[in-house]
């Protein structure tokens, strides 16, 4: 309740003043940790930040090609914090599944929810609210027009940590399966990055991702939903 009066209290005093997202301004900061489906380039990450803009400050520390793992052992989450973020996503699993190479790979069941437990225990250390994201789908489907994902049990794992943690859960990986099951083969070519891409965004496709995410937080009540503009 604290952090959510907080947060109206902030964007009301950002309307009220018409300040813009320069350092200093009085704005909810908000850090992104991840893979390359949450990078600006390829991911969510700027059409997240387009719907904020001028409602909160957005830090994008997510790179491709990482896993909770490779992100932890290369000690990139400190750069994220040093923003003094008010909340931090956090979104793994593409990379920590089999065949990504040992530097990368995690068990679902055991190192994946080690790393993310550790994520959520440095993050809230320095007083930030940790928000799990389990992984956007890879747009692959059966004959029977239905996406196959692999990316379960990692979504599983994030889903349990939030659960252990009391931690603020977007649930993607189930709201982006729906998406392209209902919209099929065809609706979601608009979503690739190049020819053949199955995994990473278009301006389009980042676009609607950004808003699945933003109704998931309206559906947990989370303040952070209200800042979407109506």
């Amino acid at each position: 309740m604290r952090r959510r009066f907080r947060v109206y209290c902030l964007l009301l005093l950002a309307i009220m003043s018409g300040c813009d997202t320069t350092d200093g301004n009085p704005l909810p900061v908000i850090a992104l940790i991840g893979d390359s489906t949450v990078t600006a380039e390829k991911g969510w990450g700027a059409a997240f930040a387009e719907v904020l803009n001028g409602r909160a400050m957005v830090h994008n520390f997510a790179v491709g090609g990482r896993s909770a793992k490779s992100f932890s052992e290369e000690g990139r989450l400190p750069a994220a914090l040093a923003t003094r973020p008010d909340y931090v996503f956090i979104q793994f699993g593409h990379n920590g599944q089999p065949g990504k190479g040992a530097y990368r790979e995690t068990d679902p069941n055991g190192s994946y929810r080690d790393y993310m437990n550790q994520f959520v225990t440095d993050i809230r250390a320095t007083g930030a609210e940790p928000i799990i994201v389990s992984s956007l789908t890879r747009r692959h489907f059966n004959d029977d027009g239905r996406i196959v994902s692999t990316l379960y049990p990692w979504a599983a794992g994030a889903r349990a940590v939030a659960n252990e943690r009391g931690v603020a859960f977007v649930n993607l990986h189930a709201r982006s399966v729906a998406y392209h099951t209902r919209v099929g083969r065809e609706g979601s070519t608009v979503f690739g990055y190049a020819p053949g891409d199955h995994t990473h965004l278009s301006d389009q496709g980042a676009r609607i991702v950004a808003g699945l995410i933003f109704d998931a937080l309206a559906d947990i009540n989370h303040p952070l939903a209200e800042l979407r503009p109506q």
